[in-house]
């Protein structure tokens, strides 16, 4: 087949298999990225080379407790600190030159916070949006409502908006750079890790989600200023998650994290990006949250 048409296919399924999720309900997307979550810690791991298999256990674990357990916001934001910490880290380690090894309880712990809570917090977004619209707080039995009343609310919509908005800055974020990149691109951003990426890439894509962002903004109940504040945070972030699996790679001598998408690679490859991420994206949102209530 056509390489140019087996990346096409690939890229449709991919595309159709968030979107039909999003628009089922949140228990859905749920699924999928608890899928998601264990084929991007396989890859990871194959990565790094961590021989533990209680990972997938652990990762099984930890997500049922933030996604089917009713905890307090308090647990949720310990989690969601111990993920941006990483996250961090892994930012500051890409301006190392030298190699960084790891220990087997740091690959352990960097695939359950790095790979695992990226995937944890993208659920956690939808669910919290649908309790917020809903409700007005966050701890609420989210399987109440949909028990309770149709797909059609009011909040269900606007949670739809929001995570098909955030798919959608990250996709315009990268298309827009690729494009920018190839017409414009003469300053490397980073080349010890990421040699075909540029500056005018970056800016490119920035300014390409940015546009998004804002037309978007029309069709959510959420203010400009919110999805414009979310752009950033996700295009910023998405380029450092994009640069993080990169030196994984070249550290552990990968060209693509796995082959699970023809002509794509990897789906870490695919969702590095949100994966990064998203743990930033809710902390936005949260705090834009508390500040107008």
């Amino acid at each position: 087949m056509n390489e140019l048409l087996k990346r096409g296919l690939t890229g449709v399924i991919y595309i159709f298999l968030l979107l039909a999720a999003i628009m089922l309900n949140a228990s859905a997307f749920d699924f999928l990225f608890l899928i998601f979550g264990i084929i991007c810690i396989y890859e990871f791991k194959r990565i790094i080379r961590l021989s533990e298999y209680r990972i997938f256990f652990t990762f099984l674990l930890l997500w049922w407790i933030f996604i089917h357990i009713d905890i307090n916001l308090f647990i949720k934001n310990i989690l969601l600190f111990a993920v941006i910490i990483t996250n961090l880290i892994l930012t500051f380690h890409l301006f190392k030159k030298e190699k960084i090894t790891y220990t087997e309880r740091e690959k352990f712990m960097l695939s359950l916070l790095y790979i695992g809570g990226g995937c944890i917090f993208l659920p956690m977004i939808y669910q919290s949006e649908i309790a917020r619209l809903y409700v007005g707080f966050e701890d609420f039995r989210l399987r109440q409502i949909f028990s309770s009343f149709p797909t059609e609310v009011r909040s269900l919509n606007e949670a739809q908006h929001t995570m098909i908005g955030i798919l959608c800055i990250i996709w315009a974020s990268d298309s827009f750079a690729y494009l920018s990149g190839k017409a414009l691109g003469k300053h490397k951003l980073f080349p010890s890790v990421s040699p075909k990426k540029t500056i005018e890439g970056f800016i490119g894509g920035f300014l390409g989600a940015l546009l998004f962002a804002v037309l978007f903004s029309y069709y959510s109940e959420k203010s400009t200023l919110t999805w414009i504040l979310l752009c950033i945070m996700l295009v910023v972030t998405g380029a450092i998650g994009d640069l993080v699996e990169s030196k994984f790679k070249r550290v552990g001598g990968k060209k693509d994290s796995g082959t699970i998408l023809p002509g794509h690679g990897g789906l870490l490859d695919r969702l590095d990006s949100l994966i990064f991420a998203s743990p930033f994206a809710y902390a936005v949102l949260q705090i834009i949250y508390f500040i107008n209530h």
